[in-house]
Parts: structure tokens; C-alpha cells; sequence
């Protein structure tokens, strides 16, 4: 199976959530947050950093579990983002 190239806005969005994630660790290091999430600290990395720009939801699920966030807060944060740049 070919995987198809992410569009722009697939990329864009892995930023953000990537974004979100890293200010949420604040001074926390990547491997303690890996490691309470059950990832390696490359893909966390990797996350943070918006080279991995769709990890599975089970990933997201477990970081954002780590750091406390709830993917509620995580999903508004990037529909209200989407939302103000369909608009502008």
C-alpha cells in the first residue's frame, strides 16, 4: 500500500498539535513525558517538532494523558485554529 503525500493543512495541523503538546511539558524533560506515555522519546520528538504529523490516536492519546490535557481541549484548540484560518 502507497501512502499518499499529507496536503498542507494535514502538515500544518501536525504543528500545531506538536506545538500544543510542547508548551504543555513546560519544563518537564522529553523522556520523562515519553516514558509516563509509553513512547520512545524520538517519537515524542518527532511529535513536538511536526516531523511525525498524524501519530495515531493511540499516541496522542497517551501523551496527552501524561500531561494532563484532555483531547477535548487538544480538538478545540485546533478546530477554533482551522476555523480562524478558513475565515481570514
Amino acid at each position: 500500500m502507497v501512502r499518499r503525500a499529507l496536503t498542507p493543512e494535514a502538515v500544518e495541523r501536525g504543528r500545531r498539535l506538536g506545538a500544543q503538546l510542547r508548551r504543555a511539558r513546560g519544563d518537564r524533560t522529553i523522556t520523562e513525558v515519553a516514558a509516563a506515555a509509553g513512547v520512545s522519546p524520538e517519537t515524542l520528538r518527532k511529535i513536538e517538532t511536526g516531523r511525525l504529523a498524524t501519530p495515531s490516536f493511540a499516541t496522542v492519546a497517551a501523551v496527552a494523558a501524561s500531561l494532563g490535557l484532555s483531547l477535548d481541549a487538544l480538538a478545540a484548540e485546533a478546530l477554533l485554529t482551522d476555523i480562524a484560518s478558513t475565515t481570514t
